[in-house]
């Protein structure tokens, strides 16, 4: 068994896990690389990129945004990632950082694969591609100030169209569910489903409400802004595009799974209800 371990150092305690983990994976012969632009004893060391290629598994160290970032990457090459909440919430992580000796079970092979729904985006303009991404939690129209209404179609296997007078609007995943589009009054949604949650942002209608839609179906969007306010596109919570009022949005089904490792018996139900307890006893 190779892993590789991708730390947010940045994150409070990870360093210290890094350290703790070579150590442990020493003991119970499993080989480890880092990064080697991070230096640490027990491991070897390999540019970032090339660790995908070389480690059975990677795991990463952080927050959810940093268990996204390297699970879409790893998906790329086919790999799994387990994820080692570093972070505020974790939905994603499997394991806490006093956990990490529990990934001793990686090398006896207890342990399952998850596989996480991913959204592919592509931008087009006069019936040219401008842009393509891939989502694990969300793509996002909003407008670049506060406030500021504007209006989102939406059309479903080129069927009839949807139009939302709100902030914005969230395409989210079921992985997504408990992010932005949870925020905006979106459903949790159970991470195996196959399907995509419109969600609207502030919306100023009564009537607009959460939709549920398969994951089989394709989804065109379109936004624009009476009052000329600029409108962008947000991957994952990063800024990736302006768009224009002939800017033309598909969704669908990407082609790329994201596999999450669970080595602990905690469901996601289990794991729903411990951080909703820790959200409600920081207050």
């Amino acid at each position: 068994m190779i892993v590789a371990v991708i730390p947010n150092l940045d994150k409070r305690g990870s360093s210290e896990t890094v350290e703790k983990m070579g150590r442990f994976f020493k003991e119970c012969g499993i080989v480890a690389y880092l990064p080697d632009d991070i230096c640490c004893v027990g491991y070897e060391h390999a540019p970032t990129e090339e660790l995908y290629k070389i480690a059975d598994i990677i795991i990463t160290i952080g927050g959810d945004g940093t268990i996204i970032r390297f699970a879409k990457r790893a998906a790329l090459e086919g790999k799994a990632v387990l994820g080692i909440n570093a972070g505020r919430v974790g939905y994603l992580a499997n394991i806490e950082q006093n956990e990490y000796k529990l990934l001793e079970k990686l090398k006896s092979g207890e342990y399952t694969i998850e596989n996480r729904m991913m959204l592919n985006i592509i931008l087009k303009e006069n019936d040219e591609i401008i842009g393509e991404y891939d989502a694990l939690n969300d793509a996002v129209i909003s407008s670049g100030y506060l406030s500021r209404i504007i209006d989102v179609t939406a059309s479903v296997d080129g069927g009839d169209v949807i139009t939302y007078h709100a902030d914005g609007l969230i395409a989210a995943t079921p992985t997504g569910s408990t992010a932005y589009s949870m925020s905006a009054g979106g459903p949790v949604i159970d991470p195996t489903m196959n399907c995509v949650c419109l969600t609207p942002i502030c919306s100023h209608s009564l009537a607009a409400k959460p939709i549920l839609i398969s994951g089989e179906k394709h989804i065109k969007l379109k936004a624009f802004s009476k009052k000329r306010t600029d409108i962008y596109l947000s991957i994952d919570g990063r800024k990736v595009a302006q768009i224009k009022p002939y800017t033309e949005i598909y969704i669908t089904q990407s082609k790329s799974v994201v596999k999450l490792v669970r080595i602990n018996d905690r469901s996601f139900y289990k794991t729903l209800s411990l951080k909703f307890r820790d959200a409600r006893s920081s207050k």
